[in-house]
């Protein structure tokens, strides 16, 4: 008996019907299965790497986490950071340090993690210190590095030249002078000190002194002709002292804490240290009077 339907519908027609319901029928089995088997396709929910931002640095701030710890996230980990004025303002009153500030500044410039091979989170680049000058700094009670006061000095020789030859050069005392009695910037006993030194020298060519006070002026006596940390007594003013290298051309010494309160200052090479020079020149002067 023929069963195919008579009315518009042939063998073909009815084979391409039953064709398309086969295959809608895999097709509806495919999502099914994929439903079942999950997304084939990468999720647009997978929580991204998460970037580190203005608001994540002033959390670890608060959080009392070391400048030191916070200066190496930034260098090392992924995030963007919103450095406009406004924004550096937020950050100083969120009590976020100057050197902190100063490597989210660097961050993405290619400054901040060039570091030499010695390099390391102890032994920090000027640039992640905020420092970018040859000078001498003092820390302060936020751990900021602030450059301390220069003053003029006036250098007359000190007489005669001295007996005493030193690899052929004969010493001569150097005497130094100051206008006013004291510096206008007073440090407490225990302060660190820095000195980013000059390309070819090291702080062992600079002179850590104590000033005689006077009524209107401070003065100072050093040796010269290339002589250092000398044992005579044109050395009376100078004080001891061991700095430490903390990085390239950078060191660091601390104050006595049981230093005798008076005028200080930290002579750089230069002038005084070259025979019969007389001139002029600049110091970095501080007082401790507590």
């Amino acid at each position: 008996m023929n069963v195919w339907p008579r009315r518009g519908i042939n063998r073909s027609s009815f084979g391409l019907v039953l064709l398309c319901l086969l295959t809608g029928a895999k097709a509806l089995s495919a999502q099914a299965s994929t439903a079942e088997d999950g997304p084939l396709q990468p999720n647009t929910d997978v929580a991204r790497v998460h970037q580190i931002d203005n608001d994540t640095i002033i959390r670890m701030a608060k959080a009392g986490l070391d400048d030191n710890i916070l200066i190496q996230t930034i260098q090392l980990q992924p995030g963007h950071y919103d450095t406009t004025p406004d924004d550096l303002i937020s950050l100083k009153n969120a009590g976020v340090s100057q050197n902190v500030i100063a490597a989210m500044q660097a961050h993405g410039t290619g400054l901040d993690i060039r570091r030499k091979h010695e390099d390391t989170s102890a032994n920090p680049t000027p640039i992640a210190l905020g420092i970018d000058e040859i000078g001498a700094y003092y820390k302060s009670k936020t751990g900021e590095w602030i450059e301390l006061r220069t003053e003029r000095v006036v250098f007359k020789s000190g007489g005669a030249a001295k007996s005493i030859l030193t690899h052929g050069i004969i010493s001569k005392d150097m005497n130094g002078h100051l206008d006013g009695p004291q510096s206008e910037l007073v440090l407490p006993t225990g302060v660190e000190i820095l000195i980013y030194a000059p390309t070819g020298t090291d702080a062992e060519e600079y002179d850590f002194l104590r000033f005689e006070q006077h009524k209107d002026n401070r003065e100072f006596r050093t040796l010269t002709g290339g002589v250092f940390h000398s044992e005579s007594g044109a050395t009376r003013d100078e004080i001891q002292f061991h700095p430490k290298k903390i990085g390239p051309q950078m060191y660091t010494f601390t104050v006595p804490i049981d230093i005798e309160k008076g005028e200080y200052g930290v002579l750089p090479p230069g002038s005084a240290n070259i025979q019969g020079i007389a001139g002029t020149g600049k110091i970095f002067t501080f007082s401790i009077r507590e």
